[in-house]
């Protein structure tokens, strides 16, 4: 007969795993509450279709590198000769760095300053560049003229999507939305901007 195997003794059950202590967080400081550019939108309007909006397209293609997308009317004005659905300009929308660089180059373009009233009650940003070779690197090309742009910009925080989701969307709460004062504080921050009267 075979000698009988030898018991072993139990495997002692693994000590549990201590939870993750949370982070300290400042007193006064929330992260969820940290603004940000949620995207930009650069806009050049002709008023018409044709030669002069291919030539928009272009002057946004060589400061976005990023390919635009035409800004249709959207009712009919026989005075002004506009019909329903017409091209009338260009627009790019950016995110992310790319968006943030672009918004560093347009604001060199006024020297980092910009009149208080550019940040509507929303927090968001609008303001103008007169002239595209106002941006570094850029020289007048005579083939394309002059073309000057609109840039705007919104700012919000952590969850804004929740506006736009295709599943349950929701409005912004109150504390979620930025006030003027905390985008000018956030620009003045962030890109260096001056604000003056």
């Amino acid at each position: 007969m075979s000698a009988p195997a030898p018991s072993v003794p139990p495997a002692s059950p693994a000590p549990a795993a201590s939870p993750a202590k949370p982070r300290p967080v400042p007193a006064g400081t929330n992260p969820m509450q940290a603004l940000r550019v949620q995207k930009v939108v650069v806009n050049i309007g002709v008023g018409e279709a044709g030669e002069r909006r291919t030539k928009a397209e272009k002057v946004l293609s060589m400061l976005t590198r990023q390919k635009p997308v035409p800004t249709r009317a959207r009712s009919t004005n026989r005075d002004l000769g506009i019909r329903e659905g017409q091209d009338l300009g260009a627009k790019v929308t950016l995110r992310g760095d790319i968006a943030l660089d672009f918004l560093r180059r347009a604001l060199a373009t006024r020297e980092n300053r910009m009149d208080p009233l550019s940040v509507d009650k929303m927090g968001n940003i609008a303001f103008g560049v007169p002239d595209y070779t106002d941006f570094p690197g850029m020289k007048y090309d005579p083939q394309i003229g002059i073309y000057g742009m609109d840039v705007c910009v919104e700012v919000g925080r952590a969850g804004w999507r929740v506006r736009h989701r295709s599943r349950a969307p929701r409005n912004l709460g109150r504390r979620n939305r930025p006030s003027p004062e905390e985008t000018r504080k956030f620009l003045t921050e962030q890109f260096g901007v001056i604000f003056v009267d």
